[in-house]
């Protein structure tokens, strides 16, 4: 792992060094002495050493040495390597305190050094603010967002596999739901069945004219029957879950013919079906339950016809030989239904009574499900009996369901990255502003400085301030390369320097005039261009 790594680095100081060992050469430097060079190639080597746990650090050796090269931080030289560790900075430093700091700092210094040592400090400031925000903040953002991409595609990942898994938790919890149910059905569908067999063979073993034999067969069918109820029962009980749902699947028969069967058992059931005119009592008929089940919706009928199930077993199970009422009436919005059973006939177990089982989860059941269509359940003791009732509210299909928007995922990545993106555009803009603006004024300072070769080979010797101020150019080079001068200025003297061509980002030719004190010209000099010989300083030459 360590020799990859050692590759990379190696590799990464030799791209930085390349600008750093050519641009001198090819004249797009000021000429600098080897040890500068040397200890330019020693901070950045120390830059990538550390550019992998101090990023901050790296960028700051940089710049430090950059500022160190020249006071507006630009330099070809040093410029490529103050990016790639301003985009280091971002990709591998989370806060935006430390990138803060440090290009404040170094803004700062910049400031400070070019008020002290400048010879233009205007047009410095200017270019030093562009490489600033332009060269440095804006690779940092780039950075910055290239880590929050790799964050938020790292985040997508492990948001996708927890889906899967979650996935696979709901299609695992689904199907228990389903089976769930299914047992759920067979509790209430099976456990009615064997009530009303339990019942009928109840009514069969006390039968008068039963012999014997066939007494003692129905009274073990009776038994069986009621064992069977129980043990479903407490099957059904163990796979139930607390909050699972009643299944609300189509019952497969009317709550008429559900009403008829239960009274071919023996049980005493009569119907009550409420209208306008008050109720009229009578035993269950066709045309009431038909007339009843166009009064409901579906949802509504499937609700009924399991509270009316589930209370005509309790009757029958708890309360064997009580006569059972059941009522039910439509009003304005939705569909109610009562049903009311006596006390017991017997006060004593006997033999056509099924034994009772104990839990109320019926009742739990029903009560969940007339709630979950928005109903009201109310089950209890009614006199010396025991009553159901239930409201079953009308579905409105007018009413349109509105789905809940899912609230937007990877909202915080998408505002850090929108945030990132609008800095990264802010700062792009700004440092084209500032870039043009620099170069624009660079251009037009080099261009206005510039003494045409013939009219410098017209300058004579002594000639006074005001002939010579006829063809000089309207601004002086500030930064004029004095140390490739050939022989050194006379004493005394106040020397100006011109540029002999207007080509920009390349070294040329400068000429130095210098004056004495009463103004006249003393001497005229040719500086040459940087890796360019002695030029011929004579005016002929020049002249021509």
């Amino acid at each position: 792992m360590e020799r990859p790594r050692a590759w990379r680095a190696c590799l990464l100081w030799a791209a930085l060094v390349l600008p750093a060992l050519t641009a001198d050469r090819l004249g797009m430097n000021e000429p600098r002495a080897m040890w500068q060079q040397t200890a330019g190639l020693v901070v950045l080597a120390a830059a990538v050493g550390v550019a992998r746990r101090q990023p901050t650090a790296a960028f700051a050796l940089t710049a430090v040495w950059s500022l160190a090269s020249a006071p507006a931080l630009f330099t070809v030289s040093y410029g490529p390597a103050l990016g790639v560790f301003a985009l280091l900075l971002g990709l591998r430093v989370a806060g935006v305190r430390p990138a803060a700091v440090v290009f404040g700092a170094v803004g700062c210094a910049g400031t400070a050094r070019i008020a002290l040592f400048g010879v233009d400090p205007a047009p410095e400031w200017v270019v030093l603010t562009g490489t600033l925000l332009f060269g440095c903040v804006f690779p940092w953002l780039g950075g910055r967002y290239w880590r929050q991409s790799r964050q938020l595609a790292e985040a997508g990942w492990t948001r996708a596999a927890r889906l899967e898994g979650e996935q696979r938790i709901a299609e695992e919890r689904a199907r228990l739901r389903e089976r769930a149910r299914i047992a759920q059905d067979m509790h209430d569908s099976l456990g009615h069945e064997l009530s009303l067999i339990a019942l009928r063979a109840g009514a069969l073993q006390v039968a008068a004219d039963l012999p014997d034999h066939h007494r003692s067969a129905a009274a073990d069918l009776r038994a069986a029957a009621a064992d069977a109820t129980e043990r479903l029962h407490r099957i059904i009980g163990v796979l139930r879950e607390e909050d699972e749902p009643v299944s609300l699947s189509p019952p497969g028969e009317t709550v008429e013919q559900l009403v008829a069967r239960a009274a071919e058992s023996g049980l005493a059931v009569r119907w009550e079906p409420v209208r306008s005119g008050g109720a009229v009592r009578r035993t269950a008929s066709v045309g009431d339950g038909a007339a009843a089940r166009r009064t409901v919706g579906e949802v509504a009928e499937r609700v009924l016809y399991r509270v009316v199930r589930e209370a005509l077993t309790n009757a029958a199970r708890h309360a064997p030989g009580a006569e059972v009422t059941l009522t039910v009436g439509r009003e304005a919005d939705g569909t109610t239904v009562t049903v009311v059973n006596g006390q017991g006939a017997r006060t004593a177990p006997s033999p056509a009574a099924p034994p009772s089982s104990s839990g109320g989860t019926g009742l739990q059941a029903l009560r969940a499900a007339v709630t979950a269509v928005g109903g009201d359940f109310g089950a209890g003791p009614c006199g010396e009996g025991f009553r159901v009732q239930a409201y079953i509210p009308e579905p409105d299909a007018a009413t349109p369901v509105r789905p809940t928007p899912a609230p937007a995922p990877y909202a915080p990545f998408t505002r850090a990255r929108r945030r990132v993106a609008l800095a990264f555009a802010a700062a792009a803009g700004a440092g084209v502003v500032l870039v043009g603006g620099a170069f624009a004024w660079y251009a037009y300072t080099e261009t206005h400085s510039v003494l045409p070769p013939a009219a410098y080979a017209e300058l004579r010797l002594g000639a006074s301030g005001g002939d010579v101020a006829q063809v000089l150019p309207d601004r002086t080079v500030r930064d004029a390369p004095v140390e490739r001068a050939p022989v050194p200025p006379p004493t005394g003297s106040d020397c100006r320097y011109y540029r002999a061509s207007g080509e920009l980002l390349v070294s040329v030719d400068h000429f130095r005039l210098c004056f004495d004190e009463t103004g006249r010209l003393v001497a005229k000099d040719v500086i040459p261009g940087a890796g360019r010989s002695q030029r011929p300083s004579t005016d002929e030459e020049f002249a021509q």
